[in-house]
């Protein structure tokens, strides 16, 4: 009898695609949408997002950084004061929340109440807390360095042509007073908590989707044609503000996020799912791409993952072996795994800071 499934192809069944092969065997984990090919591209997104963003950039795509590290910085000391991460200095954005209020910050449609956060003897951004090694001594300096970096921002989402978002968590801490988001707690990197002046998020589903659609709709409106490549971050929660216990919570918000981004691929034909996400944590990897702890993403991890994205999407290097697919193959392989292995640990994830408080006492 005729019926959907005796059309399918062999990546549609379990028994085709993962019971006969080995985990690292496994393929067919992602078809891409739309070309990258020489568009300029950009990135955002949690800690695993810098491993895109690095890895497009050695593998000599069109990585457009709107705000680039002064000379004056070693290579070495980049990363301190928050350059090299991603296209803009803004540091990690966990959050749908924090991207569309980045946007709307860049282009003057938000105007948080908070300037600053006391630390110290100094000040930090509430916006970015960690985006250099030390507190900035004035507010005056603190907001002539922001209001650089938001014309940074606003300039990249004018120019680029791809964007790609890293969704990493569901969990947000909100000003009452305006729904200002921030990356942490307020009183974790800087700042003061207080319960009458901060409220905890845990953002759902259609929370997720309605940031999410609001800020593609911002974006084309200002750049009418770029596109979207949407991953689903594979790292576990450091902690929960919840009073879940972690591992439930991390479960929880990878479902939320993984719904909201496979919703956004259906809606819009210039939106794409990297599956970053499944090649990490399906069960039959059986662990074998995190660290001890259970929690990082191994050097060889994200090799594996940026195989699987360069086998469609192919890096242009792979021009000068054109008519040899295997050589090219085995070059593009060998480059992933030397970059992913040597820099794997080479992140920066303010997220871990929550991760410290767990020796302390209550």
């Amino acid at each position: 009898m005729a019926h959907p499934y005796r059309a399918q192809p062999d990546k549609a069944f379990w028994k085709k695609t993962v019971s006969p092969h080995q985990p690292h065997e496994v393929g067919n984990w992602y078809e891409k949408r739309f070309e990258i090919g020489d568009r300029k591209i950009a990135t955002a997104g949690s800690c695993f997002a810098q491993h895109i963003g690095r890895n497009l950039r050695e593998k000599s795509f069109n990585y457009y950084d709107a705000e680039p590290a002064p000379g004056i910085l070693s290579d070495a000391m980049r990363h301190d004061f928050g350059y090299d991460m991603y296209s803009a200095r803004y540091g990690n954005v966990y959050t749908s929340r924090q991207l569309l209020q980045l946007f709307k910050r860049a282009f003057g449609m938000f105007v948080p109440q908070e300037r600053a956060w006391a630390k110290g003897e100094g000040v930090v951004d509430p916006f970015r807390p960690t985006i250099e090694p030390v507190p900035f001594s004035t507010v005056c300096e603190l907001e002539a360095q922001r209001d650089y970096h938001l014309e940074c921002v606003a300039q990249m989402f004018r120019t680029a042509e791809v964007f790609v978002f890293t969704l990493g968590l569901t969990e947000a801490w909100m000003a009452r007073s305006d729904g200002a988001n921030f990356p942490l707690c307020p009183g974790t990197a800087g700042g003061t908590y207080d319960a009458q002046n901060y409220i905890f998020e845990n953002l759902t589903v259609s929370a997720v989707l309605a940031d999410m659609h609001e800020f593609i709709g911002l974006a084309r409106g200002v750049n009418p044609e770029l596109k979207f490549l949407l991953t689903v971050s594979p790292v576990p929660l450091a902690a929960t503000a919840t009073g879940q216990q972690v591992a439930v919570a991390t479960a929880h918000s990878k479902a939320v996020l993984r719904a909201a981004a496979g919703e956004l691929y259906d809606t819009y034909d210039f939106v794409d799912y990297f599956p970053s996400f499944e090649i990490i944590t399906s069960p039959f990897m059986q662990g074998s791409f995190f660290e001890a702890d259970w929690r990082g993403v191994s050097g060889q991890g994200v090799a594996h993952v940026m195989r699987q994205f360069f086998a469609q999407h192919v890096p242009p290097s792979g021009a000068l072996l054109a008519g040899r697919p295997d050589e090219a193959a085995e070059q593009t392989r060998h480059a992933s795994s030397v970059s992913a292995a040597e820099k794997a640990e080479d992140l920066r994830c303010d997220e871990e800071l929550l991760g410290s408080f767990a020796d302390e006492e209550p």
